[in-house]
């Protein structure tokens, strides 16, 4: 393999990883505080619980783009990036 085909490949699958990574991170920052506050609601107003758990569950979709944008960086150079040009 081409030495700067494997740099280029390698540092696709390091920038992947810092993608899900820092998304994943901050999202569980988030998720903490939101069910740090959905538990406060909770004990306040029991009726309260199906609309902050919906609240409590936001903060995930956070990581989910990450992960969507992760695999999209590595299906682009894996396909040599066709849509580059």
């Amino acid at each position: 393999m081409d030495p700067a085909l494997a740099t280029g490949l390698g540092l696709t699958i390091v920038g992947a990883g810092i993608a899900i990574g820092i998304a994943a991170g901050l999202s569980a920052i988030g998720q903490g505080t939101a069910a740090a506050a959905a538990i406060g609601g909770v004990s306040e107003k029991d009726y309260s619980f199906g609309k902050l758990l919906t609240l409590v569950a936001l903060p995930e979709t956070q990581a989910i783009y990450g992960f969507v944008i992760a695999i999209v960086i590595i299906f682009l150079v894996a396909l040599g990036a066709p849509f580059a040009h």
